[in-house]
């Protein structure tokens, strides 16, 4: 635990995109948003945190978690219980606004420096979920659309789950393609269901007698 708690205290304090930021519409400071355990059992892999989310310093905390934690069948409680849920963005801090005030990608360094130590750091996790086509791309290893990665989520279930972004912007994605909620959902809640539940009964049988 003590390596995680390095680690964690490293990726919070990052100042490695501060000039990127104060070049950016919004010049605000980095502020990484940390939230993981090694205890965890459940991934969300995103993109990067949103404005709100870097007021609150909470992942998630605006429309697109409320739409995220529909999705997956789960209440704040347990979405946010660290030992449970570890959420990893692509990019720990906001990235800002472009000149059209769209949120700016994850800035490719922040994955280079801390992703894969956070994922050998994360050692009990039995399901991967991945919010979006930046995650999608440094878990899977594709360059397919994200229509095309989610719609083939099958060939990566019950492990991992593809899924769309979350985002108000992909609401009218969701009309077209109404299988996602139909076929996809279904089975992925009752995957994080099966995983959160077996970690319970685990708990129970290591308690003593």
């Amino acid at each position: 635990m003590s390596d995680a708690t390095d680690l964690i205290a490293r990726i919070r304090g990052c100042r490695l995109c501060a000039d990127r930021f104060a070049a950016t519409a919004t010049a605000h400071a980095p502020r990484p948003v940390v939230w993981f355990s090694p205890r965890a059992r459940v991934l969300i892999a995103g993109q990067a945190p949103g404005a709100r989310v870097h007021e609150s310093g909470r992942p998630f905390t605006d429309p697109s978690g409320d739409r995220l934690r529909g999705w997956l069948g789960l209440d704040p409680d347990t979405f946010y219980d660290r030992d449970r849920v570890a959420i990893v963005p692509m990019a720990f801090c906001f990235p800002g606004y472009d000149a059209r005030g769209s949120d700016l990608p994850p800035p490719p360094v922040c994955a280079r420096t801390w992703h894969a130590q956070v994922m050998r750091a994360l050692p009990e996790l039995r399901l991967t979920i991945l919010v979006g086509g930046h995650s999608h791309r440094w878990h899977l290893g594709t360059r397919a659309s994200v229509t095309e990665t989610v719609r083939g989520w099958r060939d990566h279930a019950p492990r991992v789950f593809p899924l769309p972004h979350p985002s108000w912007r992909n609401t009218a994605w969701l009309k077209r393609n109404p299988w996602f909620e139909a076929e996809l959902l279904p089975v992925l809640r009752q995957r994080v269901r099966e995983v959160l539940q077996g970690e319970a009964r685990n708990d129970r049988n290591d308690a003593p007698g």
